[in-house]
């Protein structure tokens, strides 16, 4: 029951990386809208869950917040020091961040690879939900399969965003659509601590807002049109609070 469900998130994110895909002449729109799922994803899911899952508090502070700003800011250093090491092998001019042709591949496969672990973790999350319960796992297999076109998306997205190969784009794609069958089936081996989740969660919400706030949105904008593109992002939050709330 527990692999069945996990392969409607399979399906769903291979929909949305295939519809990121298809609409590259209006790759503005496409980072609109993504950095908007993305702000959702964040602020109005993972960010919430982390809290209840791990809400222990560390110097006053909850855990989860600590981790949330620890990921914001690994995914800042990470994405530093691989454009330095790009500069520093011969990179054509300054590595601000901001322009196409100054990108670092590196960090885009950095960001994808961390969009597969999330999506093996929505597997693992289901396979622990179905652990409580049938009921609370059905819930969460909603929301995780919702969601999960986003996940293909912005996985899809930040690959090629950074300037990799449509190849690579595409072997991330399958990469996050396989791993959730396959955090959900290693739930039939072991049970994942709540506390170990919601940590988790909070660090990858982190890392994912700097992607969204720093990276994703400022492209998105750049030399483009304003009020679409900021519609679009609308749109990608408002689309996840349904999500959210139809789940609820």
């Amino acid at each position: 029951m527990v692999v069945f469900v996990a392969l409607g998130a399979f399906l769903m994110t291979l929909v949305g990386g295939l519809a990121a895909q298809r609409v590259t002449d209006r790759r503005h729109l496409v980072l609109g809208l993504a950095g908007g799922l993305m702000l959702g994803v964040v602020g109005l899911e993972l960010l919430p869950e982390a809290l209840e899952a791990a809400g222990e508090e560390f110097l006053g502070v909850p855990r989860a917040l600590l981790l949330f700003v620890g990921g914001f800011l690994t995914a800042h250093c990470v994405e530093r020091l691989l454009a330095v090491r790009q500069a520093g092998h011969g990179a054509d001019g300054p590595v601000h961040g901001h322009g196409a042709g100054e990108r670092v591949p590196q960090v885009g496969l950095t960001a994808a690879a961390a969009m597969v672990v999330h999506s093996l973790m929505d597997g693992v999350a289901i396979g622990a939900a179905f652990q409580a319960g049938q009921t609370m796992g059905l819930t969460v297999a909603l929301a995780v399969i919702t969601h999960d076109f986003a996940d293909g998306f912005n996985t899809y997205t930040l690959t090629r965003l950074y300037g990799n190969a449509r190849r690579r784009a595409l072997a991330m794609l399958f990469a996050a659509a396989a791993a959730p069958v396959v955090g959900a089936a290693s739930t039939l081996l072991f049970t994942l601590p709540v506390e170990l989740l919601g940590s988790y969660l909070g660090f990858f919400g982190g890392a994912l807002l700097y992607l969204a706030a720093a990276e994703i949105l400022p492209e998105a904008h750049h030399d483009h049109p304003t009020a679409p593109t900021l519609l679009c992002t609308v749109t990608g939050v408002g689309f996840v609070w349904l999500v959210v709330g139809i789940a609820e």
